[in-house]
């Protein structure tokens, strides 16, 4: 049995599939970051699953893709949680997040631009073949514009420094508990903060045509484009595609940021985990 996973920080997609390509079942489970979450939390997130739980002793290769995994240490952290649950499992294939987006949007042997804009963000220059990144990710703190949790810290610094508008601010602050004690214990104390952050982003999404909104939106498209996308040189030439939450509910107000930087838009898709099946059932054929 075949298990394909696509993990954001937030939610985590498997698919369990036969080696003749049949799909067996599908789950979910919460984010699988390892670069936030112990092992001992990434251990409970999997194994409180019924269904991964029932069949882990059928699984005999894992194909991951992750959230948190663009470097060495965390995609060893996943694997060795991986070989205590599906002890039968003798192939693990454990990539970055980047690879589901590409494998989901992009066409094969044609140049593109691959981003990811859900709780985190990161953008990916894919030849045809290989894919090539000028900008190493440091994360949630310092990184991830246009991302829910970059979106939900801008927020929160606007409300608590007296930048947003009274009657945006009121339904803002009706809508969540913005007790700043309750901020700071999820920030500072809970597991998950960039996913804590990234939750506020709902609030810009439903209110997405107020001006302040409107502002803030196009403050942060611009700052992924200009920081990220903008970096590879045959930028304004190639097809630019998006996976994640952000961009697939702001896709209008993506669209004409693109449009107003010269820039073409690709594929926009909520999450890669069908084009994913799709990816590893031709390599079945």
């Amino acid at each position: 049995m075949i298990l394909i996973v696509d993990s954001g920080s937030t939610k985590t997609d498997w698919i369990a599939i036969e080696n003749t390509g049949k799909v067996l079942f599908e789950t979910q489970t919460l984010g699988l970051n390892p670069q936030v979450l112990s092992n001992n939390i990434l251990k409970e997130r999997i194994v409180n699953n019924f269904e991964l739980y029932k069949f882990r002793k059928e699984i005999d290769k894992i194909y991951f893709y992750g959230a948190g995994c663009g470097t060495k240490p965390p995609r060893i952290l996943i694997k060795s949680v991986f070989q205590e649950i599906f002890i039968n499992c003798n192939f693990f294939s454990i990539k970055e997040d980047t690879y589901a987006a590409i494998y989901s949007t992009a066409e094969m042997n044609v140049k593109s631009i691959v981003c990811i804009l859900g709780t985190g963000s990161n953008c990916t220059y894919f030849d045809g073949e290989n894919i090539h990144q000028k900008v190493i990710s440091l994360g949630y703190i310092l990184m991830d514009d246009a991302s829910g949790n970059y979106f939900g810290r801008q927020l929160l610094r606007d409300f608590y420094f007296n930048k947003i508008p009274k009657e945006t601010a009121d339904k803002f602050n009706n809508e969540f508990d913005l007790e700043a004690e309750t901020i700071k214990d999820n920030l500072y104390k809970q597991p998950n903060p960039n996913t804590y952050l990234a939750k506020f982003a709902k609030f810009l999404i439903n209110n997405k045509d107020a001006d302040y909104c409107k502002k803030l939106i196009k403050k942060g498209f611009n700052l992924f484009i200009d920081r990220q996308i903008l970096q590879f040189e045959d930028a304004k030439e190639i097809p630019i595609h998006f996976v994640g939450s952000i961009s697939f509910y702001l896709k209008d107000e993506l669209i004409n940021c693109l449009i107003e930087n010269k820039l073409k838009a690709g594929n926009i898709i909520r999450k890669p985990i069908e084009g994913l099946l799709k990816y590893h059932q031709n390599l079945l054929r």
